[in-house]
């Protein structure tokens, strides 16, 4: 393994989040980016994560950044030909109360502020999408059809592997948090 003298930047951990940012800076053209993991890609959390991919969130940041999570998974096994498991079968939250709701009405038109596609539905709109739900006590919910379910560790290894696709042999990963010591990272 080659060590490198030096980094324009150095990402700790070859997990999702890891994986992502070094995906991401390759987009923007950075080409000098070091990623170490102690063990392999995803031996942390990554592997254990139920990979839920959900966009109704409590922040307009969070939000927003959900949306894009789950656009960037729809479209990476086409960009790397990894296959993630991504599967669009939406997602249903359902309120027990008046007030829980309301909090989902407001939730609800903040997300479509930000082009997620969300429908307030009925009780029995919840029950003919999930039979066997008892919807008794139900008020409503709100449903949103882009929200799934992906494989976290073939996202992970998607995310890596397209430094490879894309011709940035300049990303590379290192096997071990030894080397942090050996790197002079240059500041931003």
């Amino acid at each position: 393994m080659i060590v490198p003298s030096h980094a324009r930047a150095v990402i700790i951990g070859g997990g999702v989040v890891g994986c992502s940012i070094a995906y991401h800076l390759g987009k923007l053209g950075w080409r000098d980016v070091v990623l170490l993991e102690r063990k392999q890609l995803t031996c942390g959390t990554t592997w254990h994560a139920a990979g839920l991919i959900a966009q109704l969130r409590a922040t307009q940041n969070m939000t927003r950044l959900a949306k894009y999570s789950q656009e960037l998974y729809f479209g990476l096994e086409a960009e790397t030909g990894v296959a993630t498991g991504f599967k669009r079968n939406g997602s249903i939250t359902v309120a027990l109360t008046d007030e829980r709701m309301e909090e989902l009405r407001r939730s609800a038109a903040m997300a479509r502020a930000f082009g997620v596609e969300i429908d307030e539905i009925s009780p029995s709109d919840i029950a003919s999408r999930y039979p066997g739900l008892s919807v008794d006590d139900a008020v409503g919910g709100v449903w949103l059809p882009k929200d799934g379910q992906a494989d976290p560790v073939n996202i992970t290894q998607a995310l890596a592997k397209v430094h490879v696709i894309m011709a940035w042999p300049s990303i590379r990963v290192q096997k071990s948090l030894a080397l942090l010591k050996t790197l002079a990272v240059s500041p931003v």
